[in-house]
């Protein structure tokens, strides 16, 4: 939980892509939020979601606009993921968005809108937990919640990891990324930041070991991965291996990425569409020190919300 009080914090919920399935979850997500003290601007309505998506196009960008100018909202939480956010690209004032001074927090289709803040300046935001499912779960997860706030309300966050047959590395870097489909998606255009020095980190839902392998292939053939200094990988679950694979798996797609790469390719990353997930603030300088079978990622410097709290 906080170690700050939350009291009067004010909270907006957007929804730039998917609407959220089960209703009373939602309500419960938001009851969670006001339990906590918050003050909820809401901006997403239930009945107006349009096709798969939290409303229409114009409608999800209002939302957005709108939360970002509330100068009463300090934080800014994203109802879910899906689709629909890559529509609003061309449409989002990034500069703006920026200059906002909110904590933009998401994560998975999320991504573009952290990799445009980025191109904006360098402008810092969190990859993180959701409306839907973080908040509205019947049982939360302690982990999740325990690393959303206390990364929020300090101005240094660790995530420690014990994951064996890592290689040791200790370096320091920008720290950039999200979801890997997302993140290809973008090599080509305006919102795919130019990194050098960086440390990525990706993940992503029910994508076979081998459509990791050929995302992360992109990246690398593109140039990209050989501009940072290490590469971690979050969670990559809910996939099925059939007779066919005849033992290529996870660990294969690892073990041949590393002999590819010259960067080290760290795993065991607590992020992605799983339960108890990390948060991280893309944009800040961080520290990962690994030994080889325990590592540290320490993010410093960034946006917090010590000065809006007592």
């Amino acid at each position: 939980m906080p170690e700050m009080s939350l009291k009067d914090l004010g909270v907006a919920i957007i929804a730039p892509g998917g609407y959220a399935p089960d209703e009373a979850a939602f309500l419960r997500g938001l009851e969670y939020l006001r339990s906590l003290g918050c003050i909820v601007h809401n901006y997403y309505e239930p009945k107006d979601k349009f096709q798969r998506f939290g409303g229409t196009d114009e409608a999800r960008l209002q939302q957005l606009q709108t939360a970002a100018a509330n100068p009463d909202v300090k934080v800014v939480f994203a109802l879910r993921g899906g689709y629909g956010l890559s529509r609003l690209l061309p449409k989002i004032d990034f500069k703006k968005m920026a200059a906002s001074d909110k904590l933009f927090v998401g994560h998975s289709d999320f991504t573009p809108f952290h990799m445009g803040l980025l191109i904006a300046g360098g402008a810092m935001s969190f990859a993180g937990p959701m409306l839907s499912d973080d908040f509205a779960r019947e049982e939360r997860s302690e982990f999740t919640l325990q690393h959303l706030w206390q990364c929020l309300t300090n101005p240094t966050h660790t995530i420690a990891v014990q994951s064996a047959n890592n290689p040791e590395v200790d370096v320091t870097g920008l720290l950039w990324g999200g979801n890997l489909a997302m993140l290809t998606h973008l090599i080509g255009t305006p919102y795919f930041p130019s990194i050098d020095g960086g440390i990525l980190f990706v993940e992503d839902i029910a994508e076979h070991p081998y459509r990791v392998e050929r995302m992360l292939l992109q990246l690398h053939y593109s140039g990209v991965l050989a501009r940072q200094k290490a590469l971690v990988l979050g969670d990559f679950s809910n996939y099925r291996l059939t007779d066919y694979d005849n033992g290529y798996d996870f660990e294969a797609m690892v073990a041949y990425l590393r002999s590819q790469l010259s960067i080290p390719v760290l795993t065991g990353l607590p992020f992605g569409h799983i339960r108890d997930k990390a948060t991280l603030v893309v944009g800040s300088q961080a520290q990962l020190i690994s030994d080889g079978n325990s590592w540290e990622l320490t993010m410093r410097g960034y946006p917090n919300l010590a000065k809006h709290l007592k």
